[in-house]
């Protein structure tokens, strides 16, 4: 049942790690046109890094009293939250940090556009390409479904571990 609760935590860290990346994703597509930021100059791309957690050992190793006496009257899901919170498991993956992408600047002719260049009439435009961030949208959401069907069929192998034990 350890495994199964380890497999379940893991898969947790990969839906909270790609639900960022496609939060990054859709803030890169709302700002295909924005010229202007905070920083000066238009908006910059940017990417996700994920990092695997060192794998670890976690104090699951409970005695079935202990068990039996902290864990009988709560569902699976406030067992997971109690050994969270008591130091569990570091498995899974996480974002690192949210980087800026260097990639050169798009340049569109636009004399009339308030941020184009006064002598060119050009225009420096978002390095955003919707063909790539809807790719890298894509494969972020078959990860998602993928890490959804993983704790699925996790719970469903609990489920039926418990129905043995009965």
């Amino acid at each position: 049942m350890t495994d199964l609760i380890k497999s379940f935590k893991i898969g947790g860290t990969a839906l909270s790690a790609h639900r960022k990346k496609l939060n990054v994703i859709a803030q890169n597509l709302a700002n295909v046109d924005t010229t202007r930021t905070e920083e000066g100059g238009p908006y910059r791309r940017k990417m996700v890094v994920y990092e695997g957690r060192q794998l670890e050992e976690i104090p699951l190793g409970l005695q079935k009293a202990e068990a039996r006496e902290n864990y009988d009257d709560l569902g699976f899901y406030e067992m997971f939250e109690r050994e969270r919170d008591r130091g569990g498991d570091q498995r899974g993956v996480k974002v690192t940090h949210v980087v800026q992408s260097q990639e050169d600047f798009r340049l569109v002719y636009n004399p009339s556009h308030p941020d184009a260049d006064p002598v060119t009439g050009y225009v420096a435009m978002p390095n955003v390409d919707h063909l790539t961030e809807m790719a890298d949208m894509m494969v972020a959401r078959r990860a998602y479904e993928a890490s959804v069907t993983v704790m699925n069929n996790t719970k469903a192998m609990m489920m039926k571990a418990l129905e043995i034990g009965k």
